[in-house]
């Protein structure tokens, strides 16, 4: 999952989107919830400290007996009142009697949750775990007399950190008012704040997924024009859309393909043109080699006008057959490959076809057909058999020709690709050929995105056809000469059809 998300645009759009937004709205958090907590503490404390002054004034005026009822009317889930005969002293002892006081039931207290929707509030108490230990070294504190402006003297402390809040007044007959407050923690995430955050997320991975495929979209098209323009397909100019680089992205690529075509055609034309025009000088010296008296010169320059002739019509053909332009359309590969070696069984040639999965791939067949015949061709007249194969590789298919010949020169394996470039010594067609049968081969090869690549075995040696997967993103993969480093035990341990010569 994580090799998709980093290998997709509009993943990724999305995903720092979203790590925006929430980054975003942590920081907003923290800045805000600590000024809210002070808000809210402030309200509170003002409103319990109003509410002591209010109990304080009704209960010094208020019989003994009815003093214990009004205090039980006016406690709250976070407020407790209570009344004492001694002083308190000891802070730390008030503290734990305020978390005991906390922990009894209310008489009076009405659940608010709980009668208007049917819930209950979970109520938050201190515990005297929190409490011992928080707080130590802090007494009992005046208020300014201004603020209490009564005459009845009183103190405050604070307990479980600031979230407690206590106070006590001496009455007028000797006796001791307490009132304790502890603030509830509020919680950061709400149902409001969650939803908020995920109505916001989804409006932008909405807005990410439309922008995110505005910009993808025409990258994804612009690959598959580039990996079908590395086949040798003609493909119609892309749309130029979207936004700014992505549209001169676009044109760019139209007008490299036109150059490129362009260049092409130019190239075929004007070697088809030379071609052409040899013909009129050598046919003038045939006829003037006919007027040699010389029998053995006459021979030899009849010979080297031949040979010239059969080099001007095999450059004429190769012309031809580059500028061609045949349709890429779906083949399979193996029945392509099998009817190559049909035929050169009907020849008489020494081929054998070894069986694969049958493969779907997309091709010039004519092109592809013509490099796999040239092949296979010269592993027969060079190393006496040819077998045949196809291979599939995590980004290539691979089509395998080996021989039992001698194999080429490791310096020779890039020259022997040169038109009219041959090994053979003599320049018998018969033996040597034109020299162009690599050459062709390898331009086919190319023009499909792929290469072909020479291994050297034990004995004999392999000529690889690699040509690339469409399913692959790596357009053009070249074959990797070390993967084909494998054991003879490859042949046997595949099925075998034997193309038989015709004459067996």
């Amino acid at each position: 999952m994580i090799k998709n998300w980093t290998r997709s645009l509009a993943a990724q759009f999305i995903g720092f989107t979203l790590a925006a937004l929430l980054i975003a709205q942590a920081i907003t958090f923290v800045i805000s919830w600590n000024e809210h907590w002070k808000a809210l503490d402030a309200a509170a404390k003002s409103e319990f400290f109003s509410r002591a002054r209010t109990m304080t004034r009704l209960v010094n005026n208020a019989v003994p007996s009815s003093r214990q009822q009004a205090l039980s009317a006016s406690e709250t889930g976070d407020s407790r009142f209570w009344m004492s005969d001694r002083d308190p002293a000891s802070a730390r002892a008030w503290r734990l009697e305020a978390v005991e006081e906390f922990a009894r039931p209310l008489e009076n207290y009405v659940d608010l949750v709980q009668f208007f929707e049917g819930g209950t509030a979970v109520p938050q108490i201190p515990t005297a775990k929190n409490v011992s230990p928080s707080n130590r070294g802090e007494d009992w504190k005046a208020p300014l007399q201004e603020l209490w402006a009564l005459p009845q003297p009183v103190r405050y402390l604070y307990f479980d950190g600031a979230r407690g809040y206590g106070m006590v007044v001496k009455l007028d007959d000797g006796t001791y008012l307490n009132a304790a407050f502890y603030m509830k923690k509020g919680s950061w995430w709400t149902s409001t704040s969650l939803s908020s955050l995920v109505l916001t997320a989804a409006v932008l991975a909405f807005i990410g997924v439309l922008v995110g495929n505005r910009i993808a979209r025409p990258l994804k098209s612009l690959a598959v024009a580039a990996e079908a323009l590395g086949r040798g397909e003609n493909l119609p100019p892309l749309e130029e859309s979207g936004p700014e680089e992505v549209r001169r992205t676009a044109s760019a690529f139209n007008r490299m393909q036109a150059r490129l075509h362009r260049f092409i055609d130019d190239r075929t034309k004007m070697l088809a043109a030379i071609g052409h025009d040899l013909r009129t000088p050598l046919t003038s010296l045939r006829l003037r080699a006919e007027f040699v008296q010389d029998e053995e010169i006459q021979r030899k320059m009849l010979e080297t006008i031949e040979e010239l002739q059969s080099m001007t019509e095999a450059a004429i053909a190769f012309a031809r057959g580059e500028s061609t332009e045949e349709e890429t359309r779906p083949i399979q590969l193996e029945a392509l490959v099998g009817s190559i070696c049909d035929d050169q069984g009907d020849l008489g040639h020494p081929v054998t076809l070894i069986s694969s999965d049958k493969i779907t791939y997309r091709c010039r067949p004519d092109g592809l057909r013509r490099a796999v015949r040239n092949i296979v061709e010269n592993a027969v007249r060079y190393g006496g058999e040819a077998r045949v194969f196809i291979l599939q590789t995590a980004g290539t298919v691979d089509i395998v020709v080996e021989d039992r010949g001698p194999g080429i020169p490791e310096g020779m394996k890039e020259k022997v690709f040169a038109p009219f470039f041959r090994l053979e010594a003599s320049r018998n067609k018969q033996t040597g050929g034109i020299g162009l049968g690599l050459a062709i081969a390898r331009a086919v090869a190319r023009q499909h995105g792929g290469d072909i690549v020479f291994v050297t075995k034990d004995k004999g040696m392999r000529t690889i056809i690699s040509l690339p997967r469409h399913d692959d993103n790596e357009a053009g993969r070249t074959a990797n000469a070390k993967r084909w480093n494998l054991g003879a035990g490859i042949i046997s341990s595949r099925r075998r059809r034997q193309v038989s010569p015709a004459s067996s």
